[in-house]
């Protein structure tokens, strides 16, 4: 079973592209190194580029016209959800792996992100001096020289969930206390409401901003000072439910109405809702759509300048779904299983349909230019078969665009049907982002786990019962091709580049039959096509974040420190932060740091490692702990009290 726990609800200076994954049928013809093909089954490929290319609204009349046209073939009963789509509450982002590895005691590690030139919203941030934390739910600033909290802050406008740090401005989204209210006829009508909260450090904290939105927090990315927020709304449309004492059919024939009755402005997002200030985030001009929108959704980028007023974010619209964002210093891309926000979620809260739900499932690239501030600019479209796991399945090189996709046959989740992955690589043609290379036939009844693209390699772990670690050559765009396959037991659900050609995986150790059997870290050797495990560590019954948050994982490679969080199994739940030295082969353990239990402190798992001033600073929602990065002896304990 897969191990990344993908957000309900999850951009970039240059170009963007939002990558929306759906579940539906694929049209009669693919387009395979930019030339159309018969339609095979059997073929993972793209469609045509006319199926998805993004459409502008002339005017406000037609954009009314054509999102009823779409909303009257997808509502039911229960509106736009199946009645047992329960979402949960998000996991954090998928984060990424380029922290800063630096020598220098005065030097400091950011947050580990996917690709050094895109911050990513996490929940603890650094400048070098001042570490910023919203782990318990409460911004606290501490300085790193004298080891204190010199400001604590509670956000008024509900709990915060991530935060991007500029200078003296930190950017923090939260979710109001009241953003649902349960007692409705409908409770999950409206999606919720985000608010976006601008505070100053400067000698302390203070908030110079707020914004409130209809809709879900998806992701964040930060280039320079320059923030883009994207956010998952649904129409605000006041649907019936068959518990109102009707039934199936005459619920559907209402909300049928609902939506023929309905106003341009029931489709846009608002800002302010519920407030004499209240209005669209964006006029309807502003909006898209691709050839076959669905209905029930709408992405919208805001777009922010740290150092600036807040303002309502120079939004724009897009008719789709989203729930990963990837970003990189010129690109944005945001992507999404359709699935999961239109069927039945399975137990295991990740997204995935469960058998009898359609099976053909779709991942579509819409590229933008946003070189200039503002709005972003639409360039192009694609689409290939298959699923993401998570923003690892997507990487930019070389003005091409690599992804990692799991496409099931019918029954998908029954992992004895004959699922497989593939590698797809994309390049803009025009107005179409056209599959000029392929690789399929990866594991085989698998699904991916795990996935790093490394310049011209890629790596991509796949697991039912053992690990196959795939290493594939990009070099050749046009010909990927598989050079490595090493089978082990476990898998890994992160991969970390750790420099002279080895590669280091989170994930857990399994037994030949593929049970999980606790947190196993792995070094890889990859200078030869064919990888082989040098050396590895292994905690039985454990658990870690890093498994399904790469955000918790720290690399300090000037000290050669592993740091992860670590839940063991037993009565006590204990957790702690396992501290790994990496030395050549060598993958040993120095120490494991915990907090101070005690009913005056709070929760005292440890969420994120950060090297600030030459210590190792620990964070839970209890506070933080500074130890010598040589000796792991306790310097200082800032209590959050």
């Amino acid at each position: 079973m897969s191990s990344d726990l993908r957000r309900l609800p999850r951009i970039g200076v240059a170009t963007v592209a939002i990558a929306v994954a759906g579940a539906g049928v694929i049209g009669a013809a693919y387009w395979v190194g930019g030339q159309k093909t018969a339609d095979k089954a059997h073929r993972p490929g793209v469609v045509e580029a006319s199926a998805v290319r993004l459409v502008a609204f002339d005017s406000c009349d037609k954009a009314l016209a054509e999102l009823k046209a779409a909303g009257v073939k997808k509502v039911g009963p229960y509106g736009f959800e199946s009645p047992m789509l329960m979402e949960r509450g998000a996991a954090p982002a998928e984060g990424s792996a380029q922290q800063k590895d630096a020598a220098a005691p005065g030097e400091y590690s950011g947050t580990n992100n996917h690709e050094s030139a895109a911050d990513e919203p996490d929940l603890v941030k650094t400048d070098g001096k001042r570490i910023v934390s919203i782990v318990d739910g409460t911004l606290r600033v501490v300085d790193a020289a004298t080891k204190t909290v010199t400001a604590t802050l509670k956000i008024p406008d509900g709990q915060p969930s991530a935060m991007l740090l500029d200078g003296d401005r930190a950017l923090v989204t939260a979710y109001p206390n009241d953003a649902i209210a349960y007692d409705s006829p409908h409770p999950t009508m409206h999606g919720g409401r985000l608010t976006l909260v601008q505070v100053d450090l400067a000698g302390g904290a203070r908030i110079t901003g707020s914004l409130t939105v209809d809709g879900s927090y998806i992701d964040a990315r930060q280039v320079g000072s320059v923030a883009r927020v994207v956010v998952r709304s649904q129409p605000r449309l006041p649907f019936v439910m068959p518990t109102q004492g009707i039934d199936e059919a005459e619920a559907t024939r209402r909300n049928k109405e609902v939506i023929e009755k309905s106003k341009i402005d029931d489709w846009i997002p608002r800002h302010s809702p519920g407030t004499p200030a209240e209005g669209p985030l964006y006029d309807c001009t502003a909006l898209s759509r691709p050839g076959d929108y669905t209905g029930t959704s709408t992405l919208s980028v805001l777009s922010f300048d740290m150092l600036g007023s807040l303002g309502i974010g120079d939004g724009v619209g897009l008719a789709a779904d989203g729930d990963t964002v990837y970003g990189t210093a010129n690109s944005l891309y945001v992507a999404d299983d359709r699935q999961s926000h239109a069927g039945i979620l399975p137990a295991d809260g990740r997204g995935k349909p469960m058998p009898g739900l359609p099976q053909a499932s779709t991942t579509t690239v819409h590229q933008f230019d946003i070189a200039k501030p503002g709005k972003p600019v639409y360039q192009a479209s694609g689409m290939v078969r298959g699923t993401l796991l998570n923003q690892y399945s997507l990487s930019e090189h070389r003005g091409n665009l690599r992804i990692a996709t799991t496409m099931d046959d019918p029954g998908c989740c029954d992992q004895s049907k004959e699922s497989s992955s593939s590698v797809v690589v994309l390049t803009r043609r025009g107005a179409e982002l056209a599959e000029i290379g392929r690789l399929d036939g990866l594991g085989k009844t698998e699904r991916i786990h795990s996935v790093r693209f490394i310049g011209d390699t890629g790596y991509v772990v796949t697991f039912r019962r053992t690990d196959p670690l795939y290493t594939v050559d990009l070099s050749d765009p046009t010909k990927p091709r598989t050079t490595g396959e090493l089978k082990i037991t476990g898998y890994s659900a992160y991969l970390h580049p750790v420099g002279d050609g080895r590669l280091l995986g989170v994930g857990q150790e399994a037994t030949e039959q593929g049970r999980a059997t606790g947190t196993q870290v792995s070094l890889f050797d990859t200078k030869s096509a064919q990888a082989r495990k040098v050396t590895g560590f292994h905690v039985a019954g454990a658990t870690s974040e890093v498994e399904f948050e790469p955000h918790a994982f720290l690399y300090w490679a000037a000290k050669g420190l592993v740091v992860l969080p670590l839940n063991e199994a037993g009565p006590t739940h204990r957790s702690a932060a396992v501290v790994l030295r990496l030395q050549g082969d060598s993958l040993t353990e120095a120490g494991r740091l915990t907090h101070p239990l005690g009913t005056q402190y709070g929760d005292v798992q440890i969420r994120r490692s950060l090297v600030v001033g030459g210590m190792l600073w620990t964070v839970s929602g209890s506070g933080m702990l500074a130890s010598d990065l040589d000796t792991l002896t306790q310097s200082a304990w800032v209590p959050f009290t």
